[in-house]
């Protein structure tokens, strides 16, 4: 078992100025060291477009350009090297897993990946110059991979694979668009009909008038569909589907079960984030280990946040941090059942 922690954030202010603050507390930090280090082993399969990447972050989100110049210039580094580790465009994603679960007040969610991966920072950003305020971990530093904003919509993806690959924002980068520009769930529907994809993802999405829809979203097509569960496989663009998906399948099967009971909130934790229940994994090294369980609450903005199996949540009152409140907590503390560490302390490749 390895100890583990998310550092948890929180600014209120400006786009550039959040980029700046951000890249100011990064310098020298395990998760810049571990994003420069991973391109020294694995050279970049892509080539980013500075005007490229401008002209589409200005159409879909001005704010979030604004921060990544201000990371830039918080991190004194180049603004094309920025694109490349924290602008999630064109980027490659690893194949990975996740399991997602709604019900008309709440969403819960595992997070599936390689630790290595993951920045451990668990961000509340409240802007002022424009877009909702969001809480929710941060995934590359500006990405989002799950969250909730001050709508009260909810946004959790899951990845379904990665073949013929587009030119365009990859998922934690569109749910953070999602977040920060939609009202409701028919909002998201527009954005992912109209942004263009790098890779094939489920968008779940809920909102606070308890309409739920999974999002099928590739580089060649948008389906929607409404549905309580969602794991790694499309239903409606099953051309686009991997081979392999009993494993999805089989956590579809037990988390369709339990929601058919009208399962409540807190029974839907337990069944994600309890070992013993055969949805959470600890297939760390394959990419496909829970990393973290979130729920979000849209009515009532409540955020439910656990790091690795058994754990209690972490609860913490979005609707009171908006009103001006700070989360007094510094990190949420938790246990994986490997010896990888999370970007946030361990080397990487160690």
């Amino acid at each position: 078992m390895t100890d583990v922690h998310t550092d948890i954030t929180q600014f209120r202010g400006s786009h550039d100025d959040f980029g700046y603050a951000q890249g100011r507390a990064l310098q020298g930090s395990a998760i810049l060291k571990n994003r420069q280090a991973g391109w020294r082993i694995r050279k970049p399969r892509f080539h980013i477009a500075e005007e490229e990447v401008k002209s589409a972050f200005r159409q879909f989100a001005p704010g979030i350009w604004e921060e990544l110049l201000g990371l830039s210039e918080g991190l004194d580094m180049p603004l094309k090297d920025v694109l490349r580790d924290f602008g999630h465009y064109r980027v490659n994603w690893v194949p990975s897993g996740c399991s997602i679960l709604t019900g008309s007040d709440f969403l819960v969610r595992n997070y599936d990946y390689h630790p290595l991966t993951y920045d451990g920072r668990f961000s509340f950003f409240q802007p002022t110059d424009q877009g909702y305020a969001i809480a929710g971990p941060a995934s590359r530093v500006t990405g989002r991979m799950d969250g909730m904003n001050e709508q009260g919509l909810v946004m959790g993806y899951n990845f379904m694979q990665r073949r013929k690959p587009g030119d365009g924002f990859i998922s934690p980068m569109i749910g953070r668009m999602i977040l920060e520009t939609c009202a409701t769930v028919d909002d998201a529907i527009h954005l992912l009909r109209e942004i263009p994809h790098r890779g094939s993802f489920s968008y779940v999405v809920l909102d606070r008038y308890e309409r739920t829809y999974v999002i099928e979203a590739s580089p060649r097509s948008v389906s929607v569909r409404e549905s309580q569960t969602c794991t790694n496989h499309f239903e409606l663009l099953q051309h686009e589907n991997r081979h392999h998906l009993v494993d999805s399948k089989r956590r579809e099967q037990i988390i369709e079960q339990k929601a058919a009971e009208s399962i409540e909130p807190h029974d839907a934790f337990r069944l994600m984030n309890d070992k013993d229940r055969d949805v959470f994994s600890d297939l760390y090294k394959s990419w496909a280990g829970t990393i973290h369980t979130a729920a979000y609450f849209p009515k009532d903005l409540k955020v439910w946040f656990a790091l690795g199996g058994d754990q209690d949540p972490a609860v913490f009152d979005f609707a009171a941090w908006l009103q001006g409140t700070p989360i007094t907590a510094k990190q949420i503390q938790g246990k994986l059942d490997t010896q990888l560490g999370l970007a946030n302390t361990q080397p990487y490749g160690s």
